[in-house]
Order: C-alpha cells, then sequence, then structure tokens
C-alpha cells in the first residue's frame, strides 16, 4: 500500500466521494490541498472563507454531486460560520475540511471549534493517525444520511505525519427507503374521493426523484399542482399553479386554498409557504409524505413516513381505475386566464430609478433560456421566481433563505458554476448590499464561470429594511448605501459590465449574449427603492398581526 500522510489518507478517500474543494489555503489546510492535488480533485480558490462553504453548498444545491470546502484552523474556520449555519438549516450535504488544534494541547490562538460548530448543529469529526479515512468515510456518510453539513478536522501536528494503513471497503451505495405504511390506504381513499385534489410538491420531492409520479397521480385524479420555491416545475404541466406562496399569484392561491384535499410531498409547509397560514382553506385536508418522521405542521391530518417516489408510486397502485375530477381542472384553467397575474411594473417611478418587477419582465426576455440561477438574500429576491423562467427545480439555488442571511450570493455563484456541465448560462441575482458584503468573490466567480451574468438590484439601500423600519418611522441613515458604481468595479476585475439605468439600456447585455457570452458580465441595475415586493408586504402583516395578538 502506497504510503500516505494522515492529510493523504483524508484526501484518498474523499475522492471517493467529491470531485471538487473550495477554499482559501493556510497553515492548517496546505497539506490537505497538496494531497487533494495528487488525488485529481479540482480545487476552485475562493478570496474569503465563508465561500468555501457556500460553493460547496451551491454545487451540491445545482448538481446533486457533494463537493467539499476548506479552510485553514482559526480564523479561518470561524470565518465560515454563516454559510456552515446556513447549510445546516438549509440541510444540504457538505464537508468543511479544515485545520484544527494540535493534539498536545491547544495553542493561545486556538478556539474550541468542535463547540462552535455544534452550537450550529454541525457534528465534527475530528482524524486521527490511525484511523484518518474511516473518520473520512464516517464524516461523509454522516453528512449524506443526515443531509447536513459536517466539520472534518484536521490536528495541526498530524497533517504532514504519516498515516497508519487502513483495511477500508469500497463505500456502500447509498440505500433509498422505500418503506411505505398503512397511512397509504386512507391516503389512497381520500385522494379518490376528493372533488379538488392538489397536489403540493417540495424540495423532497425533487430530491427523491418523485416527480413523474407525481404528476402522474396528478393526472390520475384530475389534480392541480404547485410546488414550493425549491421544487420550481417539478410538477410543470396540465394544472399547475405555479409557486406556492407569497412568490405565487393571488388567482392561483385562491385555487390552492379552496382545494378539499392536498397532498403534500416533501415539503416543510413553511411560514412563507403557507402564506403564513392562509394558503391552505380551514376545511381542508393535508396529508404529508415525508421523509422524516413526524408532521412538520400543525395542519397536517394524515402523516406517511415515506420516500415520496415509493409512496407515490404505491398511491399509484392502489387508486387504478380512478376518477379523475376534471372539472377541478378546467374551472382553473379559466380563473388563471381571467385572473391578474404578478403586476407588470411601472414605466416611471418617483425617484427615476428602474422599477424592479419591468426590469424582471424585461431580464427574462433577455436572459438564455437555458439558464441557472443564483439567488442571494434580500428584498429582491422574489423577482426571479415570480418574472422568469425557470426550467427544473435545481435551476433555481435561493441561499441565505434558511438563515436569513445576506452575502452568499457570490460564492455560491462560484460553486454553481463549477457544477454547470451542460453549457448553461449562471445568472446570480443580487442586492448591493449582499454584493459589497462578498465582494471579494467577484474575482473568484470571473476565474470559475463559462458563461455567467450578474443582476445587481441597486437601489442603494438595504431594501429590506427601508420597508420594514424605515416605514414605521425609524431613521433610515443606517440603511442607506452611497450609489457603487459596480460596473467600473467589474471591469476593473475583467468582466465585461454596463449601468442599467433604462430597460433600454439592457441592449449592452443582449449584445454580450449575441457574441457568444462567455466569461461574465455584471448588469449594474439602478431600481427604486419605492417599490415593495408583494411577499414582503404580506410577511409584515403577519408580524403586525402576531404582534398584536401578544399585546392583547
Amino acid at each position: 500500500m502506497t504510503t500516505l500522510t494522515v492529510s493523504g489518507r483524508v484526501a484518498q478517500v474523499l475522492s471517493s466521494y467529491v470531485s471538487d474543494v473550495f477554499g482559501v489555503m493556510g497553515n492548517g489546510n496546505v497539506y490537505f490541498l497538496d494531497a487533494a492535488e495528487k488525488q485529481g480533485l479540482r480545487f476552485s480558490p475562493v478570496r474569503h472563507e465563508g465561500a468555501a462553504v457556500a460553493a460547496a453548498d451551491a454545487y451540491y444545491r445545482t448538481s446533486g454531486r457533494l463537493a467539499a470546502g476548506t479552510t485553514t484552523y482559526g480564523p479561518g474556520y470561524t470565518n465560515a460560520l454563516t454559510a456552515l449555519a446556513e447549510a445546516v438549516q438549509a440541510q444540504i450535504p457538505v464537508v468543511l475540511v479544515t485545520g484544527d488544534a494540535p493534539t498536545i494541547g491547544a495553542r493561545p490562538w486556538d478556539v474550541d471549534q468542535a463547540a462552535i460548530a455544534a452550537g450550529l448543529g454541525a457534528a465534527t469529526f475530528t482524524v486521527t493517525r490511525d484511523a484518518a479515512g474511516a473518520v473520512t468515510r464516517q464524516a461523509v456518510e454522516y453528512a449524506f444520511t443526515r443531509r447536513t453539513a459536517v466539520v472534518l478536522a484536521i490536528p495541526y501536528d498530524l497533517a504532514a505525519l504519516e498515516a497508519a494503513d487502513e483495511d477500508l471497503p469500497e463505500p456502500a451505495a447509498p440505500k433509498v427507503t422505500d418503506d411505505v405504511d398503512g397511512g397509504l390506504g386512507r391516503a389512497a381513499r381520500l385522494l379518490a374521493g376528493a372533488r379538488r385534489p392538489l397536489i403540493l410538491a417540495g424540495r423532497g420531492a425533487h430530491l427523491a426523484g418523485a416527480g413523474p409520479e407525481l404528476r402522474e397521480l396528478a393526472d390520475r385524479l384530475g389534480a392541480l399542482t404547485a410546488g414550493t420555491a425549491l421544487a420550481l416545475n417539478l410538477l410543470n404541466g396540465e394544472g399547475y399553479l405555479g409557486v406556492a406562496g407569497g412568490f405565487g399569484t393571488d388567482t392561483a392561491a385562491g385555487l390552492m386554498g379552496e382545494a378539499d384535499v392536498v397532498l403534500v410531498a416533501g415539503a416543510s409547509l413553511s411560514p412563507f409557504t403557507m402564506r403564513f397560514g392562509h394558503l391552505i382553506g380551514p376545511d381542508s385536508t393535508v396529508i404529508q409524505i415525508d421523509a422524516g418522521l413526524q408532521p412538520t405542521h400543525p395542519r397536517v391530518d394524515l402523516f406517511v413516513s415515506a420516500d415520496a417516489k415509493a409512496a407515490a408510486s404505491r398511491l399509484l397502485a392502489l387508486l387504478d381505475g380512478g376518477t379523475a375530477a376534471e372539472a377541478w381542472r378546467a374551472e382553473a384553467r379559466r380563473r388563471l386566464a381571467e385572473g391578474p397575474g404578478h403586476h407588470p411594473g411601472s414605466a416611471e417611478t418617483s425617484d427615476g430609478r428602474l422599477d424592479p418587477r419591468s426590469l424582471a419582465n424585461a431580464l427574462d426576455g433577455v436572459l438564455p433560456e437555458r439558464r441557472t440561477v443564483v439567488q442571494d438574500g434580500g428584498h429582491f429576491v422574489g423577482w426571479a421566481p415570480m418574472y422568469w423562467n425557470i426550467p427544473r427545480p435545481q435551476d433555481l439555488v435561493m441561499v441565505g433563505t434558511a438563515y436569513q442571511t445576506i452575502g452568499l450570493g457570490l460564492a455560491s455563484a462560484v460553486g454553481a458554476a463549477r457544477a454547470l456541465e451542460d453549457g448553461r448560462t449562471l445568472v446570480l441575482a443580487s442586492g448591493d448590499g449582499g454584493f459589497l458584503m462578498g465582494l471579494s468573490d467577484l474575482e473568484s466567480l470571473i476565474g470559475a464561470a463559462c458563461s455567467a451574468i450578474v443582476v445587481i438590484y441597486n437601489d442603494a439601500a438595504y431594501g429590506a429594511e427601508i420597508h420594514q423600519y424605515g416605514s414605521q418611522g425609524l431613521t433610515e441613515k443606517p440603511m442607506l448605501i452611497p450609489e457603487v458604481d459596480f460596473s467600473g468595479i467589474a471591469r476593473a476585475l475583467g468582466a465585461e459590465s454596463a449601468i442599467i439605468r433604462s430597460l433600454a439600456d439592457l441592449s449592452a447585455l443582449q449584445e454580450w449574449i449575441d457574441a457568444g457570452g462567455r466569461g461574465t458580465f455584471v448588469a449594474d441595475c439602478r431600481i427604486t427603492s419605492t417599490v415593495r415586493a408583494p411577499w414582503l408586504s404580506e410577511w409584515m402583516q403577519a408580524s403586525q398581526a402576531a404582534k398584536a395578538a401578544v399585546a392583547g
């Protein structure tokens, strides 16, 4: 057996699971990076340690394949914590390979990294000379089976030492749960008797590959279908209503609220999906199928713990010969055709800047059809899922929503760009506040992307705070950002760019696309802060109602 260092053994075992590593080199991981290169792993450098985890996170969301982030110990590790928390909250398998304090004891500058990770909900696996490979495999399998981020720590004094020989079997193929309990019989009876059935799919259904079975089930029943933002277009077809929640139209939400039986597959029914309690009617019967062990919302009447794909297949067998409720679909088609869609935006605003809704509409016609969209968090977060055609669930990577953070967009775009292998264009949507937070990794994106478009919704402010708190009379001074010339910064770093002050200015982007769209184009779009997103209005109303209930 070839002699390997501890870092070499870690890289060797990781190479069975990952092809890509993202990170920043430092004392604590320099030996690992050397070993990773010898194992043939592709290393994409980023400029801030937080981007290491965020890029690996987005790589998985885009491709379904595991990636690793890597940082040095101490400050490199703590710089990655926000992205690590986002991955944990969003249930994304990620492995963070990091240096750690020596086994002989902490140095003055060391911190208890395992305790910090535990506080975020992430488990730490610390390798040893005797079991570096086994511990690495244990960490990866834990990340996969628990759908979470893990920390793989290499103590500083072990990194370059020779590792013990280990007899490691080939990694087992991942198992797909096909258990279905007796609740599916009752679910089938409820669905068969429904006159207005609705199937709502979430990311769990997408990850299980349940789209074809759920679409067939919907057609068998004559059901309407919808998806969460993370399962966008998974059930697209006859009867599809679009996104459930604040990014959907009021007409579609009205139809969802009239469903008598709702089958929820792989969706947690978050407050945003549920429109803060108003999406599903009070008399609806809610069936939830989820890989978890218990329902995720009090509105669930029947819970089935099962793989979404296997459960949908079983329901199809149980419903053989069922009667479809075609009248429900016909009514939905009529109402959707007659009802209003999303507001198209205004040609003029009070401050002369672009209406973000009209900008989003126009961008949809300019952006390449084969697009994968990465979204940072912020006030603008709904414009892409509301106005842009996003073909598949994996083509919308929404970061920051799980942990309610901004600033991870550029780093996530690096990971998504590396994951794209079919000629798609990477489109990053970001606000100016979040873009400034992650600005160091614009250079990383320019280096990583074959074809990328960055759309900055630049309102010279933290827009969500302007609407939430400025509207209440709080001082807006801390909420404002001096106008930044992102176009000039982008050109200095090697991207093509333009300031977009009018819809006509999008011709510069169109010309870049027509010329082949290679490299990175940054569209610095100067939008107004006077337009409040409907999803934010809904959230503010719900918050005010909750405060009033507590006060009362």
